[in-house]
């Protein structure tokens, strides 16, 4: 293991008797430092950036977004962090407390996970969310970002390290690996010793590497392939405003929308009318036969369209026959991460909710809002999109782990 990264890795798990031993009010005030020095550095943050987005003149639109930062972005993410400081501290909750016949006391309390180690693509601020929750959650955080955000990312975690010394604040607690080849993600994914739970965040490529690759525990956030499904019954001004929100005001996030299931029964009065707002916006659709025989003008979709999550200006379109096969079509192309049905039919709502295996399934609004902000949750880790620990937006609780604590007066077994 390279000898730079280990030292990281053994401050930050140094560190964990430290943060975990803060009190709220110490970890609030180290939020509070880290947004107000995020505000008052954001030109030397944008600066870094635009080397980053130089150095990215051959990646497509969809990724410029992702990487971009800006001074309101910037106030966002500290805003994220003020949230938190208003969130309730898990840690030390109890969660359950049970008396036993022989007289034992036990309690089941929530405690820091230890080591949290993040590998992530081109979104920097994700580097602000990430040390925001683990700090609040008494956790020590090592971060890994990409190549194609390493001057932005190395800027935020200089800003936020210096805040906390300034501020008589141990900062070990934070570590950042600027070494970006694979090696580096490979010494995390295999570091034991050091890490408790690793969390990937980015590309399918990357979480199923992290996933196959991993001997540490790793919380899988998944790709965003997500769908709509207009129900016969659908009132279909609130569909078109629900779809053109989730394909139009974000396309390079995971929330965004991918595919469009349409009933049998309303696709000849709906797809002309939606192929052609959504054409109108710029985005290019793609559907199936039937699809493309209502609405000559868009492409046959491969098999392939199904299953891709596009990250742009692109949509797959089916038509389907009822709730039944909208489910069985999600389940089989999906990721598991959030769904939606435009529906007034009330069954088939509930049948849908119930049956498609996704993370966020909703009924009449926007997949857009799986969001840690949008949920509450102050910020997010990521959207997991596994069933074991966290599933969904992982906010502050789910970065925490249980321990029990027994009281007795000298039982014996």
């Amino acid at each position: 293991m390279n000898d730079k990264i280990k030292a990281v890795m053994q401050s930050a798990k140094s560190a964990c008797g430290y943060i975990g031993s803060r009190n709220t009010q110490d970890k609030n005030a180290m939020l509070k430092t880290i947004a107000d020095a995020l505000v008052k550095n954001a030109k030397p943050i944008i600066k870094a950036n635009k080397t980053d987005i130089k150095n990215a003149t051959d990646k497509p639109s969809y990724f410029i977004d992702r990487l971009m930062v800006d001074e309101n972005r910037i106030k966002g993410a500290a805003e994220g962090l003020i949230k938190l400081i208003d969130l309730p501290d898990p840690i030390g909750e109890v969660v359950e407390v049970f008396n036993r016949p022989n007289g034992m006391r036990v309690e089941k309390c929530r405690v820091p996970l230890g080591v949290i180690a993040i590998i992530y693509e081109a979104r920097p601020l994700v580097t602000v969310d990430a040390i925001g929750l683990c700090l609040k959650t008494g956790n020590s955080v090592l971060l890994r970002g990409s190549k194609d955000a390493i001057e932005t990312n190395r800027e935020i975690v200089k800003i936020i390290k210096a805040a906390l010394v300034k501020n008589k604040y141990q900062s070990d607690c934070v570590g950042f690996i600027d070494d970006t080849s694979r090696d580096s993600a490979n010494y995390l994914m295999q570091a034991r010793e050091y890490v408790d739970v690793l969390i990937p965040r980015g590309s399918a490529a990357l979480i199923k590497a992290a996933v196959e690759g991993a001997s540490v525990p790793v919380i899988e956030t998944g790709a965003g392939n997500c769908h709509a499904y207009v129900e016969a019954t659908a009132d279909l001004g609130i569909a078109e405003k629900v779809i053109l929100n989730g394909k139009l005001s974000r396309p390079s996030v995971c929330n965004s929308l991918e595919s469009l299931l349409v009933d049998n029964s309303i696709a000849k009065q709906f797809l002309p009318r939606i192929v052609q707002v959504l054409a109108s916006n710029g985005v290019e659709v793609v559907g199936c036969g039937k699809t493309k025989a209502i609405c000559p003008q868009i492409s046959l979709a491969t098999n392939d369209d199904f299953y891709t999550e596009f990250l742009a200006l692109k949509i797959s379109i089916k038509v389907v026959d009822g709730v039944t096969e909208a489910i069985s079509h999600i389940n089989k192309y999906g990721t598991k991460h959030s769904e939606v049905i435009l529906s007034k039919d009330k069954s088939a709502i509930d049948k849908f909710l119930q049956l498609v295996d996704s993370a966020a399934v909703y009924a009449n609004c926007s997949t857009r809002f799986t969001d840690g902000f949008e949920f509450g949750f102050g910020a997010e880790m990521g959207i997991s999109t596994q069933k074991l620990h966290a599933r969904g937006p992982m906010g502050l609780r789910e970065l925490t782990s249980c321990k029990y604590k027994i009281y007795g007066d000298g039982q014996v077994r």
